[in-house]
């Protein structure tokens, strides 16, 4: 009998009243040890950071510090739950960081969903930390509070949902095409959403080499008949693809394509819709827990390489290969930013670690418990920051 996870989850979540503690890294074993950790011992490093800010990197927890922060709004396959509701999942977060790339997160939910009042809280606590993981904010606020904390802070920003995410499928993508023979700039992509993943998705693959990509939304293909109705974040996906102004549903943009990524609903694709795709397409169906198609409609309909984001079947993209590397290497180079050139390389770094003898259509991207994950993204990404800072 399979196990009932909702079951098993809330058993754990009050067993252990949460799944985080702070535990101490120094002893408190007599008074030598707390007039050395704390009082008057704890002033020379305080006077220290004083003089030179970069210092704390040294003398606190911040070069290893990253805050995950909520407002709860687009909670992991929940919608919007508020902050409090969002906990457990940036506790989760949290212990994944640990876990993958030893680095110590912090759960900060938060009472508002006001972008500016957002920023302002994020950039006030912001010097206790290394780095900031935004998650679950949905769009289009998403990308306005990122830029802007960008532009702010000076610490490496990240938007998980976004960023992770597109990661991760374009690591997929790479090796994808890679075993199929063709080249990147002849792949012909349509992207189903256009939230914070399907935006950042777009815009990566596009980086990658991918010229010709259609995206859809709920009301169909993105094209300039609706620029009076769109959003800037959709405006600015359009001056990237669509080139041919295609108009029409999901069933007319998933015509002809090579390749169709789902991060928007369940079961919006049929095996008759992947049948009007090239021969042996590429079908990412994202959606959670419910993909856009389930594989073996999927392969019924033609599809030669499937993927989805669970882990009951194969190529299952899971943001866990991106955030935990991402922020390791981030950290360990004392990055400022985190950049398009580091996100790429992260991706080729991802996809690399699949050798050519390994690949194969049920084996595009490593699972999340594979050996050297985290330190060949998290090298890539240090490289990239160090070679172009």
């Amino acid at each position: 009998m399979a196990k009932d996870y909702y079951e098993e989850s809330l058993r754990l979540h009050e067993l252990y009243s949460g799944k985080l503690a702070v535990v101490s890294k120094v002893n408190l074993d007599d008074t030598d040890d707390l007039s050395t950790a704390y009082t008057p011992g704890v002033a020379q490093p305080c006077r220290e950071i004083v003089k030179n800010p970069d210092s704390a990197y040294r003398y606190t927890f911040k070069g290893n510090a990253i805050a995950v922060v909520s407002d709860g709004s687009a909670t992991l396959g929940l919608g919007n739950t508020g902050g409090l509701a969002s906990l457990p999942v940036m506790e989760g977060k949290c212990v994944l960081f640990k876990r993958f790339a030893n680095v110590d997160a912090f759960p900060i939910v938060l009472a508002t969903q006001d972008a500016d009042e957002i920023v302002e809280t994020v950039a006030r606590i912001s010097p206790t930390f290394g780095g900031i993981n935004l998650e679950d904010i949905s769009a289009p606020r998403c990308f306005e509070i990122e830029s802007r904390l960008r532009d702010e802070l000076g610490i490496p920003v990240f938007h998980d949902d976004q960023h992770g995410t597109a990661i991760v499928v374009s690591a997929a993508v790479i090796n994808a095409f890679k075993l199929l023979g063709k080249p990147l700039g002849e792949v012909k992509a349509v992207v189903n959403g256009a939230g914070a993943a399907g935006n950042a998705i777009t815009k990566m693959l596009a980086k990658a080499g991918v010229k010709d990509i259609i995206v859809c939304d709920s009301k169909g293909i993105i094209h300039s008949g609706r620029m009076a109705e769109l959003s800037k974040d959709k405006i600015e996906l359009l001056e990237l693809t669509n080139k041919e102004n295609k108009k029409g549903r999901l069933k007319t943009a998933i015509k002809g394509r090579d390749l169709f990524i789902g991060v928007s609903a369940p079961k919006v694709v049929t095996k008759e819709m992947v049948g009007t795709m090239v021969p042996d397409p590429v079908v990412f169906a994202l959606s959670n827990p419910e993909p856009e198609i389930r594989p073996k409609l999927a392969k019924e309909g033609g599809a030669k390489i499937v993927a989805t984001g669970r882990s009951d079947f194969p190529n299952q993209i899971n943001n866990v290969l991106a955030f935990p590397g991402v922020f390791r290497g981030a950290l360990d180079a004392e990055a400022k930013d985190i950049t398009d050139g580091m996100k790429i390389a992260a991706a080729y770094a991802l996809a690399g670690l699949i050798q050519d003898d390994e690949l194969t259509a049920e084996k595009i991207i490593p699972r999340v418990f594979d050996e050297g994950v985290v330190q060949a993204v998290a090298g890539a990404v240090a490289k990239a920051w160090k070679e172009n800072a």
